[in-house]
């Protein structure tokens, strides 16, 4: 499905992925014969190549591409249930919100193109599964967090992540925080020093109230003593 420089605006539907029944299927035996139509040309961009195809459908290069539009809102979780597609091609939008992790899903996508949107977030860990992903474009959005290791991620380049300044992990020169490569654990460790120290104010002040407390306890007991005491003499002198 090519629907690229169009001109289209507002939210993308999650309910405009659910009738796309063929692609919800990996079949590499499937054939386009009972179509019948054919284009002269249908030029697709996949992989940073512009390519051209002559069959509308075909199992191997099972296409969406909705780039250099103006869609808004987020992207649908339900692109994730569509495990037959090859090419996914979001570009040059207005989306915004996180990577949904659905998008693991997509065992045997090859290209995978979500740059110039207003998409945040970390990249889900789980994209690292994707072992047929040959070109990854996340550049241009808002990106934080440790890129996913392993596998195809191990393979692709700087330009992959262009302009994303919170990103860090290879093949970035920015290292993440902690020796284990978790996803902000630097910053984690922050929020439970953070945490522990707030913790730690109460407790004290817990403390401070509680001593405070019991030293008044002590004082009063002290002085009803001596005023028991001078009491107890005046009234024995009087007698």
């Amino acid at each position: 499905m090519d629907l690229s420089s169009n001109g289209f605006s507002g939210k993308l539907p999650a309910s405009l992925f659910d009738s796309f029944y063929a692609m919800k299927i990996i079949n590499e035996n499937i054939t386009t014969s009972y179509l019948g139509v054919q284009y002269d040309t249908l030029t697709i961009t996949t992989k940073g190549l512009d390519l051209q195809f002559f069959k509308v459908f075909d199992q191997a290069n099972i296409v969406i591409d909705l780039s250099n539009n103006r869609f808004e809102g987020y992207i649908p979780r339900t692109i994730g249930d569509l495990i037959g597609l090859r090419t996914l091609n979001l570009s040059h939008n207005n989306l915004k919100g996180h990577i949904p992790t659905s998008l693991h899903q997509l065992s045997v996508v090859e290209s995978l193109d979500v740059s110039f949107n207003k998409i945040s977030g970390e990249i889900p860990q789980q994209l690292a599964s994707l072992t047929f992903l040959a070109v990854l474009n996340l550049s241009h959005k808002h990106l934080v967090g440790c890129i996913p290791k392993g596998k195809q991620f191990d393979t692709f380049e700087n330009n992959s992540y262009k302009e994303n300044d919170g990103l860090c992990g290879f093949p970035l020169s920015k290292e993440c925080g902690g020796d284990d490569g978790v996803p902000h654990a630097a910053t984690q460790f922050g929020l439970d020093q953070e945490e522990e120290g707030d913790s730690s104010i109460v407790n004290w002040q817990a403390v401070l109230m509680g001593h405070g407390c019991g030293l008044v306890i002590v004082l009063s007991v002290i002085y009803m003593h001596i005023v028991g005491n001078r009491i107890s003499i005046m009234v024995f002198e009087v007698v």
